[in-house]
């Protein structure tokens, strides 16, 4: 018999996990290493696990040395949370990192704040994530900035950089991050006197989006913004081509991976989309992570891995400051975090447990992802 988160709970600990290991600090790791979103997952582990190897280098946290367990929630809400009780109660971790996609993360936030074990997400940017209605997750934590501020960056960058007046929408409305960043660049981009002249939607694993294009062609947009995951943007771009439909489609950090260039080929060319980070960036802490990840993996690391290691580093920072690995001496750290350097940007954690942070925006030219803009908090 399979068994459920709810049937899981019933062995978990009242309270944090207290039986690590002497010589061991274990770190859960959780991700969508198989499905339709696989990069998120497989970059997110290979960012912790860099970032884990540096660490053990120079003799991990007070002679205790870092191990990662891994679990693939195959990009399902529900795996993901039984992943998160097992490494809670099994496993016993002193953090939970994970997950991309925030349909996941708030999955698996119930249960880390239940048992009062840490938990950072590297990547899911919708607000509910680190709040329960208007109550912060006192356990729960993000590096990376949220859905009003990454919506706002992008509706700024159309209308004060473009200078465009008339953009449509077309969102997943089976995704929780496309839902909620439709409706933030929608507000922002009416306030800064913009207008909305369409707004068509679609649902993850789609083949067809024609209908919907073509109903958008009809009303003439200047640009649509498009804040799905990169398995369906690729097809959408293809198909925006074969409808003559050049004007640009803007989107958010789910597109960030190299998969959509093999699915969108040169149809993707002139998009642009807001990230985490871009690698043009000279900065030498930038430049040494990029040469480290693609001496170990043979790939120009993602935004997603880069907050994978940016979100183990912080933990180990929380390390140094809280002195124990468990209990509310951790939490207290985590949540005091101040101007941390990380490769993707000098992080704070603010009141609500956010990364409060700059966003740059990429624009697609050559197959590949170029800088194009930073915009700050």
């Amino acid at each position: 018999m399979k068994l459920t988160p709810a049937l899981l709970s019933v062995f978990l600990l009242a309270g944090p996990a207290l039986a690590q290991s002497k010589d061991k600090i274990m770190v859960g790791v959780v991700g969508s290493l198989t499905g339709a979103e696989a990069t998120f997952g497989q970059s997110t582990r290979r960012g912790v696990e860099l970032a884990i190897e540096e660490v053990n280098a120079k003799g991990g946290w007070k002679g205790r040395m870092l191990e990662a367990k891994s679990y693939d929630d195959q990009g399902k809400p529900e795996e993901a949370a039984t992943a998160t009780t097992r490494l809670i109660a099994q496993d016993k971790v002193a953090i939970v990192l994970g997950e991309v996609a925030s349909s996941r993360s708030l999955a698996m936030a119930p249960i880390a704040e239940a048992n009062k074990v840490p938990m950072i997400t590297p990547s899911s940017t919708n607000p509910r994530v680190t709040k329960d209605g208007g109550k912060v997750r006192n356990w729960v934590f993000r590096v990376c900035f949220i859905d009003p501020f990454q919506g706002t960056v992008m509706a700024k960058f159309a209308r004060e950089t473009l200078k465009l007046k008339n953009v449509a929408i077309l969102r997943d409305v089976g995704n929780d991050y496309s839902m909620g960043l439709s409706d933030f660049f929608t507000d922002k981009f009416k306030a800064l006197g913009g207008t909305i002249v369409a707004d068509e939607s679609y649902k993850a694993g789609d083949q067809d989006f024609k209908a919907q294009l073509t109903s958008i062609k009809g009303k003439k947009p200047e640009a649509i913004y498009t804040p799905g995951y990169y398995t369906d943007i690729g097809l959408i771009a293809r198909q925006a081509r074969e409808l003559n439909i050049n004007q640009p489609l803007l989107g958010g950090d789910g597109w960030d991976s190299s998969k959509l260039y093999e699915i969108g080929g040169s149809a993707l060319e002139g998009y642009y989309f807001s990230n985490h980070y871009s690698t043009d960036d000279p900065s030498p802490a930038i430049q040494n992570f990029i040469k480290t990840y693609k001496a170990k993996y043979k790939e120009t690391p993602d935004a997603i891995a880069a907050l994978g290691y940016d979100a183990l580093m912080i933990f180990v920072d929380a390390l140094n400051r809280a002195g124990k690995t468990e209990g509310e001496a951790l939490r207290r750290a985590l949540a005091s975090t101040k101007g941390f350097k990380g490769v993707t940007g000098v992080v704070t954690i603010d009141a609500d447990h956010n990364a409060v942070k700059p966003a740059v925006v990429l624009k697609i030219s050559g197959k590949k992802p170029q800088y194009a803009a930073t915009i700050k908090p």
